[in-house]
């Protein structure tokens, strides 16, 4: 799941662990139209904790929607471009992208099943794409028997990191027999346990293990200082996207828009078209895709590693092949410095027939500077190990 960084020019809004952020001394910033921790003093040590032990991220800005109806299921299929049908038990999660009608990402979304009957679901969307959103649902959801209700009162923390979960089992012994048997992307209720709304899932946005835990607004205030209480560090939106940077995964607004089909931003396998479902977007981006890879102007996502001093930006041009006849080029989409890399890397959309052959340069001050960089197959790092060849 991601979400995306936007101008609000409405005062922010505060989620249910504002003072919980304030009291552990979070820098807060406007995100999405909400005020939320860049970092608690140190961006690079909440990056570490969570790639070595154990930190968590208010993730309560994420717009969380119960889906109720005898068309929910229906519905689901059209609106959404992989299958809600792969989704067999409660609990059960599907990633997937929401298309416009030109095949382009509304936005990427996770969906649970609720109950068995499938006329129960929830999906958790990004902030920045609230509005939008809501209104592709109401859209879709005229033709459809299905009731629409925002959460707006529930708050959701992410524990991540390789110790994540054993130290949650630790904190909550009440959990232990449900987090030991959570699949990835499962989740399960917590009501038994832990009272009304309480729900973990084995999702996350770190490229590490974890969970994300939903939970009334009232119930998230003590809940993370039991946590931190307990040695999960509280971590900031600056180590958030370094983290889901060096995991390769998408942020909205950055590496993916309207404008940008799954097949552009490394998503393709999150479509399901083996069969003939009529999903929103589905004809106008096949076509697409099949008109670019004729006249040969297809684009497909990859990392780049800079190995010398600098750091790639978001914008930066890529060249590919300079001064040659096959000179093509790219743009950086997301680039950071790494932490646990010690260099700089970026998420690439580039020709689709770039390989990691090819002579590939950034220009990393757009005066002419080209400097050379690796083409990598995403992601650069993935539970805490680098995913290539040094």
């Amino acid at each position: 799941m991601t979400d995306t960084q936007n101008t609000n020019s409405q005062a922010p809004q505060r989620t249910p662990l504002y003072q919980s952020h304030v009291d552990s001394d979070g820098k807060l910033v406007d995100f999405s139209g909400w005020e939320l921790p860049i970092h608690y003093g140190s961006q690079i040590e909440e990056h570490e904790a969570v790639r070595t032990d154990a930190g968590m991220f208010d993730v309560s800005h994420m717009v969380i929607v119960d889906i109720k109806g005898l068309d929910a299921k229906a519905w689901l299929q059209k609106l959404l471009a992989n299958d809600v049908d792969k989704l067999k038990t409660i609990g059960k999660a599907l990633y997937s992208p929401m298309l416009n009608e030109e095949g382009g990402i509304i936005d990427d979304l996770i969906v649970y099943l609720s109950n068995s009957e499938e006329t129960e679901y929830r999906i958790v969307s990004n902030a920045g794409t609230r509005d939008k959103d809501m209104a592709q649902f109401e859209k879709v959801a005229k033709d459809f028997d299905v009731t629409l209700t925002e959460r707006t009162d529930l708050a959701m923390l992410a524990v991540q990191g390789p110790n994540a979960v054993e130290k949650l089992a630790k904190i909550k012994p009440s959990w232990a027999d449900t987090l030991a048997a959570l699949k990835p992307f499962v989740g399960a209720d917590l009501t038994d346990i832990e009272g009304k709304d309480w729900f973990v899932a084995r999702t996350g946005y770190t490229g590490e293990d974890g969970v994300e835990v939903i939970m009334h607004g009232d119930d998230a205030p003590a809940f993370f200082e039991q946590l931190k209480a307990n040695g999960i560090k509280p971590a900031g939106l600056g180590a958030r996207d370094t983290l889901r940077m060096e995991a390769g995964m998408n942020l909205y607004g950055h590496d993916m828009n309207e404008d940008v089909s799954p097949y552009e931003c490394n998503m393709g396998w999150t479509l399901a078209l083996k069969d003939e479902r009529d999903f929103v977007g589905r004809k106008a981006m096949v076509s697409k895709r099949k008109q670019s890879k004729d006249d040969n102007t297809a684009m497909k996502q990859v990392g780049l590693l800079l190995t010398t001093r600098g750091v790639l930006r978001e914008g930066m041009s890529v060249t590919i092949n300079q001064g040659t006849d096959n000179e093509q080029t790219g743009i950086i989409t997301s680039g950071t410095f790494s932490p646990s890399l010690k260099n700089s890397i970026a998420i690439a959309r580039v020709p689709d027939s770039v390989s990691a052959e090819d002579n590939v340069q950034v220009d990393l001050r757009g005066k002419g500077k080209f400097v050379d960089v690796r083409v990598l197959k995403l992601p650069f790092v993935r539970n805490g190990k680098q995913q290539f060849d040094s």
